[in-house]
C-alpha cells in the first residue's frame, strides 16, 4: 500500500460553493477542487496542460473549469472541451488532465489520489449527526508530520507539561492501559481514570465517578479519543491530520458530544477550550520539527511509549509499501504515572 490509497479530508463542504474552485495540496501533490451548478464535485491535477497556469486560479463556467491563462477549459472529468484561441467550432480530442476521486460525506470532501484498494472508504466520524450529539468543527495548521501529530493527540504523559491546570495537573496518579495492535489500528483502553482534567473538571467529570477512556489510531492519518462520563455522557474528540507535505499537516478536528441539556449551551465555551488546548499542542510539536530539522528524529523511547512505537510500525509499513492491516495481533498491559 502507500499513502495514496487513502482517503484525505481536501475541504468542509461549506467551504466550496456551487460555481468555485478551490486550491488545496495534499501529499505535496497541488488538487483543485469545484463545484458544478447541480451540486457535483470535481478534483484534478492543480496544473493547465497548455502552459501549465494552476488551475485553481480559474473559474467555472457552465459547470466546466476554465484556466485563467488563456481559456482552456475542461469537464469535472478532465477532458479539455474547449480552446478559445481556435474558435467556438473547434473541438479538441485526446487531451486530459489528471483527475481524482472524490467523495463528500458527513460535510467533509474527501479526495483519494491513488487507483488502487477501491474498496477502502472515508473515515466515519463517530456520532456526528446522531441524536443528541453536537459537533464542532475546527482547523488548524502544524508545522510537523501526520505521524508525530497523530502521537500527540493520544499521548496522555504531555498533558500535564503542555497542558498544566486547562487540562491536566501532575499528580502523581497510577494509569492502567490495555493496548491492543490490530489491522491497521492502535487502540488504548485506560483503567483508573478519575477527575484529573485541570480546571475543566467541572464540566466533564464533575461527579468524580471513574471515566470510560479510549484512544485509536487508524492508519495512516486518524485519531479518535472518546470519554464516558457517567456512564451517558459521552465526549469525542476525532482528528483527522492531512499531510500536506512532509512538514505540514492540516489538522481538521471535531469535537463531537452529548451533555444533555448542555450540549448546545456549552458550545462556545468548548469551542473556546479545545481551540486552547490545540494552540498549546501547535507550539511544541512546531518546536518539535524545528528540532528535529537541526538534529534529526531519533527518538529514544521508555515502556510508557509503546502506543508511539506501535503507530509507528504501521506507519512504517505504509513507507515500506506493505499492507499494514496485515500487521499481527498484539497485545500488553502497562502502567504509568501522570
Amino acid at each position: 500500500m502507500k499513502r495514496e490509497d487513502f482517503w484525505y479530508i481536501a475541504a468542509e463542504s461549506h467551504e466550496l460553493g456551487k460555481n468555485q474552485v478551490l486550491s488545496r495540496s495534499i501529499l505535496n501533490e497541488w488538487i483543485a477542487l469545484f463545484r458544478t451548478e447541480s451540486g457535483a464535485i470535481a478534483a484534478m491535477q492543480d496544473k493547465c496542460l497548455h502552459r501549465t497556469a494552476q488551475l485553481s486560479n480559474g473559474k467555472v463556467i457552465n459547470n466546466n473549469l476554465q484556466c485563467p491563462y488563456h481559456g482552456w477549459t475542461y469537464d469535472q472529468t478532465g477532458e479539455v472541451v474547449r480552446i478559445p484561441s481556435l474558435g467556438p467550432e473547434y473541438k479538441p480530442q485526446g487531451k486530459c488532465a489528471k483527475t481524482y476521486q472524490v467523495m463528500e460525506k458527513e460535510d467533509y470532501i474527501y479526495v483519494k489520489l491513488g487507483q488502487s484498494f477501491p474498496e477502502l472508504q472515508p473515515f466515519s466520524m463517530p456520532c456526528f449527526g446522531e441524536k443528541g450529539y453536537t459537533t464542532i468543527r475546527l482547523q488548524n495548521l502544524f508545522h510537523n508530520n501526520v505521524t508525530n501529530c497523530a502521537e500527540n493527540f493520544v499521548d496522555i504523559p504531555h498533558t500535564t507539561f503542555v497542558h498544566p491546570k486547562i487540562f491536566r495537573d501532575a499528580k502523581d496518579e497510577k494509569f492502567g492501559a490495555r493496548i491492543e495492535r490490530e489491522f491497521g489500528r492502535v487502540k488504548v483502553t485506560y483503567k483508573n481514570e478519575k477527575k484529573n482534567f485541570g480546571w475543566f473538571s467541572w464540566f466533564l467529570n464533575p461527579t468524580g465517578k471513574e471515566i470510560g477512556h479510549t484512544d485509536e489510531f487508524f492508519v495512516p492519518n486518524i485519531t479518535s479519543v472518546h470519554y464516558r462520563f457517567g456512564g451517558k455522557n459521552h465526549f469525542i474528540i476525532t482528528s483527522q491530520s492531512i499531510p500536506i507535505n512532509d512538514q505540514e499537516t492540516l489538522v481538521y478536528t471535531d469535537l463531537t458530544y452529548n451533555y444533555g441539556i448542555w450540549t448546545q449551551l456549552s458550545r462556545p465555551l468548548v469551542k473556546l477550550q479545545a481551540q486552547a488546548i490545540i494552540d498549546q499542542d501547535i507550539r511544541i510539536l512546531n518546536n518539535q520539527m524545528k528540532t528535529i530539522n537541526k538534529y534529526g528524529a531519533h527518538f529514544q523511547n521508555s515502556p510508557a511509549d509503546i502506543i508511539h512505537t506501535w503507530i509507528e510500525s504501521l506507519q512504517a509499513e505504509i513507507e515500506e509499501g506493505r499492507d499494514p492491516y496485515a500487521m499481527p495481533k498484539k497485545e500488553v498491559e502497562i502502567e504509568f504515572w501522570v
